[in-house]
């Protein structure tokens, strides 16, 4: 899993990859959205990929297998190169998001379309848990009423509840391991580890107290490689989205933002992205209309400031691009990126990815073939290049440095890979600045 170590932004990044630690290492990690039937699941994942993948229907359960969409991520450093080398082919990083079903209470027990829907769950790498905070009688609530901190408890007691179950096998599943081990009788009853032990008994006292695992920050690393291979649900990393109205959305106010923020607090903690589906949806429905766009855009910042919201608070503006970079900080994700006259590309890879491996990621013959990486941060580019589609400068000030086998990777690093036994394939396939 990604080091500890970190020279800037240390204690935000600690906080992601703790949420992280149990999860699978690769490059190629989801979300998923995770709420009861008719909160804006589907309507989310919509407006999240541009595009109407997933049937926003207003009836329960009207999404039954997952819709998986690619979302391009928000990133103005990869705008900023593909502006200056105009290639014809520009490629960004992208997060991928899975619609998931609505669970309804008793699911973790085959209510509604129950243990289908948290297999789905168990698939997807981190949560985006979806709460509905607003009225509608257009739009019916599965419970009858508008109630999110209800609906927390539903979702998170079904996820805890499905745990449960999983825990109930785990101590038989362990010991089955040793037996096999030590070549013991499946008769023989073997001691378990205090790793083991000690890691099912907080697993527990979490579970039962309806808090997700991944919150707990008093794992030991043993401890946490066992846990990963248990399949625990809420061992994922979970973002809380909260669907307001467009009114209170752009006041930036709700009677159950804190009694929500109280919920949570008290769940073990954790990240809160108020978002506006209604909003969102009348934003895009003038993407082709960009004055009126900015207009409607202006006319909410001005209702924003009629309800007593000043600076910052007053700009309302779309929450899209922060909900796709908060899903992929989650998820421990970043950049690198590679540049030319041909191609300019974001290339996706977990937080303490290694040069070698960052260059897997563009031919896996380049991880096995490496020697070295030529790397520039992606600052150092922007400052020094002159308007430039080179590297010339750059090199000239000393910032373009060669890193070998034990380079941990940087968010936004520019590279070129060279490797011994695929040269050709280099030349043909990577771009040097």
């Amino acid at each position: 899993m990604p080091p500890k170590g970190k020279k800037k932004g240390e204690t935000e990044d600690l906080g992601h990859m703790r949420a992280a630690r149990f999860g699978r290492v690769k490059n190629t990690l989801s979300m998923g959205f995770v709420g009861l039937p008719n909160v804006g699941k589907s309507s989310l994942t919509n407006l999240l990929s541009g595009a109407s993948h997933a049937e926003a229907a207003n009836y329960p359960f009207c999404t039954i297998d997952p819709n998986v969409v690619q979302c391009v991520v928000p990133d103005k450093n990869f705008k900023y190169l593909a502006e200056c080398y105009k290639p014809p082919s520009i490629v960004p990083a992208v997060l991928k998001v899975t619609d998931i079903a609505g669970l309804i209470k008793g699911a973790s027990e085959g209510a509604g379309l129950g243990n289908a829907f948290l297999s789905h769950i168990a698939a997807v790498d981190g949560i985006f848990h979806l709460v509905r905070a607003f009225d509608s009688d257009e739009v019916i609530h599965v419970d009858d009423s508008v109630d999110p901190i209800r609906d927390l408890e539903t979702i998170q007691g079904e996820l805890c509840a499905k745990d449960r179950e999983t825990l109930e096998k785990v101590l038989e599943r362990e010991q089955e391991k040793v037996r096999k081990e030590k070549g013991l009788a499946r008769s023989a009853e073997p001691p378990l580890s205090d790793t083991v032990k000690d890691a099912y008994e907080k697993c527990k006292k979490l579970i039962e107290s309806n808090t997700p695992i991944q919150t707990h920050e008093d794992f030991s690393m043993g401890e946490v490689d066992v846990i990963r291979e248990w399949g625990l649900i809420t061992t994922k990393p979970q973002i809380y989205v909260v669907n307001l109205s467009q009114k209170n959305y752009i006041r930036k106010g709700s009677k159950w933002l804190p009694k929500i923020a109280e919920w949570v607090k008290t769940h073990g903690g954790g990240q809160i992205i108020p978002v506006s589906c209604e909003f969102e949806q009348s934003l895009a429905d003038l993407k082709e209309y960009p004055d009126e766009q900015k207009a409607f855009l202006a006319e909410c910042s001005e209702k924003a400031k009629a309800a007593g919201n000043k600076g910052p608070a007053a700009d309302v503006k779309s929450v899209i691009p922060r909900l796709i970079r908060a899903g992929r900080t989650a998820l421990c994700l970043q950049s690198f990126y590679t540049a030319g006259p041909k191609e300019v590309r974001a290339w996706t890879i977990m937080k303490g990815t290694m040069a070698p491996q960052a260059a897997g990621v563009i031919h896996t013959d380049f991880e096995r073939g490496f020697i070295k990486a030529e790397v520039c941060a992606f600052e150092d580019f922007k400052a020094l290049h002159g308007g430039q589609a080179s590297m010339a400068k750059v090199k000239d000030a000393g910032k373009y440095r060669q890193e070998g086998k034990q380079y941990v990777m940087q968010e936004g690093d520019c590279i070129y890979a060279q490797c011994d036994s695929v040269e050709e394939e280099v030349d043909a396939v990577e771009i040097k600045f």
